[in-house]
């Protein structure tokens, strides 16, 4: 008897291990199809795929022509989920995101209302350029993005599985742009930048753009096993050692007495929201690098774009030409 629970229990033990296994390969898999597609941004690939893997939204900062709304459709193609775009315009609704309910009248002379759902009603929702609206319509994705669901006219709609929101940015020194709320920044996991490639990515760029044939992305992934993968990420162990570097670095970035000397650069800093977003991203980053347990160095590597968009300088720390990511790279610099 206690030899065949042996067995089974090793053989349930290879179960998990095959299934680990199999799931990252369709990880670096999808990885790699993007890759075939998108060139010269390997940094802003990994990190969108940290983002969906730990099962939260992405901020996309990045000037005009960086391929960012093809990156996000990119990874619709490839991850297999319904994708959907809303081009933000300082003219858009909350409605024209959300859905609305219309009257309408039935065969008998009935009205009633009937909920018609907007394209927020998808797996994959591209927000472009979001902040070219106005704040009003800029939080009509709070709700969902926290929640998972929305309210229209006192009822609730309940947003398909998974759910995610890429959004691109234009840096806020471009005319027509508005900021936007700290709330709905802290409700994204990341703020991911986006440079201009080198000289050798532009140039892969511009043969396969004005060829005949453009390579175009295929379907790696599906949606379950996609849900799988996130299913994974939460179940990989962390160690004490990157626990203490994640507490030491979220709480060394609020101004206060763990911060030390460089409190009096910051006006305010990131909630506990930031702790959990970074325990999900280094477990994220792991699994793509075949991994099944983060080390400090994923904390270190995650640091910017997991805080930047979640802290404020002082007056003063500005005038002294500190910068927000300056000052974070020093912050882990402490635990690196």
């Amino acid at each position: 008897m206690t030899s065949a629970t042996g067995e089974n229990f090793e053989s349930l033990d290879a179960m998990i291990v095959r299934s680990a296994e199999a799931t990252a390969a369709n990880v670096r898999a999808a990885k790699a199809g993007i890759g075939q597609v998108i060139f010269g941004q390997e940094a802003v690939v990994e990190r969108t795929l940290i983002t969906i893997l730990s099962g939260g939204h992405g901020l996309l900062v990045g000037v005009p022509g960086l391929a960012k709304t093809k990156l996000v459709e990119t990874l619709g193609t490839v991850l297999g989920l319904d994708a959907r775009r809303v081009q933000f315009t300082p003219d858009l609704m909350p409605s024209d995101i959300l859905g609305a309910e219309v009257l309408e009248e039935g065969a008998g002379g009935r009205r009633s209302f009937r909920f018609i759902p907007g394209p927020v009603f998808a797996q994959l929702l591209m927000a472009d350029e979001i902040n070219r609206a106005s704040p009003r319509t800029q939080s009509a994705l709070l709700q969902s993005m926290q929640e998972g669901h929305v309210t229209v006219a006192g009822a609730r709609h309940d947003l398909p599985k998974p759910f995610h929101v890429l959004a691109t940015q234009n840096p806020l020194e471009q005319e027509g742009t508005y900021p936007l709320p700290e709330a709905q920044l802290d409700r994204f996991l990341m703020e991911i930048d986006v440079d201009y490639p080198d000289r050798e990515a532009e140039r892969r760029i511009l043969f396969d753009t004005t060829s005949a044939e453009e390579t175009k992305p295929k379907a790696v992934m599906t949606a379950d096993e996609l849900t799988a993968a996130q299913r994974l990420v939460r179940r990989l162990p962390v160690g004490e050692s990157v626990v203490e570097a994640i507490l030491t670095l979220v709480r060394s970035a609020r101004p206060g007495p763990d911060a030390g000397a460089f409190s009096k650069f910051i006006a305010w800093g990131p909630g506990p929201r930031a702790s959990q977003s970074l325990m999900l991203a280094v477990r994220a980053r792991a699994l793509l690098d075949g991994r099944y347990a983060p080390s400090v160095d994923d904390v270190v590597a995650l640091a910017e774009p997991v805080l930047k968009h979640r802290m404020a300088l002082t007056f003063a720390a500005r005038a002294d030409g500190e910068t927000v990511p300056g000052l974070v790279a020093k912050l882990a610099a402490k635990i690196g």
